[in-house]
């Protein structure tokens, strides 16, 4: 612990650093450049360049984080590099980074009234992924992200084993997900995180996963995954059969369409009308995949969808913290398409939505 006369030398120190400004707090800026980043989805290096300087100065005090950067020590430790380094020196100094003032400047447009309205009245976000399979954060960091966003409750929805390029969940594997969740639920005040998986919809339309073990979950997402490019008839008979499954409450990014980078892939091919029929009919919402490189359906089929009496989750498929902000994008496309706000699940509160899946 340091000593008095230390505390007042490292305050010296960063009083000399910031000249008349107050020194901000540099690993929240750290935090709010990946959150940034991640939203904007740039490359996965870059992000976890700024988490992982993040992590490292996280264990250390202002003060000693104002003597690294006045010995010049900041730019030795591991895990820190040059740019993270120059950030914090601007944070010590009282200054915003430039890298932050950048991306900050650079958000996205405001929303329509209509898009608005239904961003504001969302409570949670029924599809995200931790670092237990494809995603980038442990579970703590995206539950409290959600919260900090002003979230009632996240699903957890990491991807099942069939899924083995994703690290997809064992039975054990998701067991031990589901005693994780429930010791954070008892230490969060005012927030919920629900279990939840993302299954695969196998060839034959049945459900990659124990079905007793689905069975005790909060929110089923069924997504496919594998053979996109089967025949319009096999395709539609898959999905039909997923979608009458009485464990499934949500039809995940249904055309499995790919718009950005190296994973451009078109529209698989199926009977959207009697696909949508099926899920009015067994009570499965129809998700609105809010990734940019997903926005899936694409917003004739939306439209289809909301003819036919679906329902409705607006979700961000979320791999990492910043991910969690992009529900704008959804909400976008639901509100152009005329999706009722009353038709959302989330944006129920969290008992009722629970009350409607199970």
């Amino acid at each position: 612990m340091a000593t008095a006369a230390g505390s007042a030398e490292h305050r010296g120190a960063r009083a000399t650093i910031a000249g008349m400004s107050e020194p901000r707090d540099a690993v929240a800026d750290l935090r709010r450049i990946a959150f940034l980043l991640e939203r904007a989805h740039e490359s996965t290096y870059r992000v976890r360049a700024f988490r992982t300087a993040a992590a490292v100065l996280g264990r250390r005090d202002p003060d000693q984080i104002a003597q690294l950067v006045r010995t010049g020590e900041i730019k030795r430790l591991k895990g820190v590099g040059d740019v993270t380094a120059r950030c914090v020196t601007e944070s010590v100094s009282g200054e915003e980074p430039v890298y932050l003032r950048r991306l900050e400047a650079t958000e996205g447009t405001p929303l329509d009234a209509a898009a608005d309205a239904l961003l504001t009245a969302i409570r949670g976000d029924c599809h995200s992924h931790t670092d237990a399979s494809d995603g980038g954060s442990p579970l703590r960091e995206m539950a409290e992200t959600a919260q900090a966003l002003g979230h009632d409750y996240l699903v957890v929805t990491d991807h099942s084993p069939r899924l083995t390029v994703a690290n997809g969940l064992s039975p054990q594997r998701l067991r031990a997900q589901l005693d994780q969740i429930a010791e954070l639920n008892a230490e969060l005040r005012g927030f919920r995180v629900l279990t939840g998986i993302e299954v695969d919809i196998n060839e034959d339309g049945s459900l990659d996963q124990d079905e007793d073990l689905l069975a005790e979950l909060d929110v089923v997402v069924a997504s496919v995954h594998s053979k996109l490019r089967m025949p319009r008839a096999e395709m539609t008979e898959r999905m039909l059969t997923a979608v009458a499954n009485p464990l499934v409450d949500v039809l995940g990014h249904c055309t499995g369409r790919m718009l950005m980078g190296n994973r451009r892939r078109p529209e698989s091919e199926f009977d959207a009308p009697a696909v949508f029929a099926a899920c009015a009919e067994h009570g499965v919402a129809v998700e609105v995949n809010s990734r940019p490189e997903r926005l899936d359906p694409p917003k004739r089929l939306l439209r289809l969808a909301v003819e036919a009496g679906c329902d409705f989750t607006i979700d961000t498929d979320a791999h990492a913290p910043g991910q969690l902000d992009w529900l704008r994008n959804g909400c976008e496309r639901a509100a152009a398409c005329g999706v009722p706000a009353e038709r959302v699940l989330n944006t129920w509160a969290v008992d009722d939505l629970l009350t409607r899946v199970r």
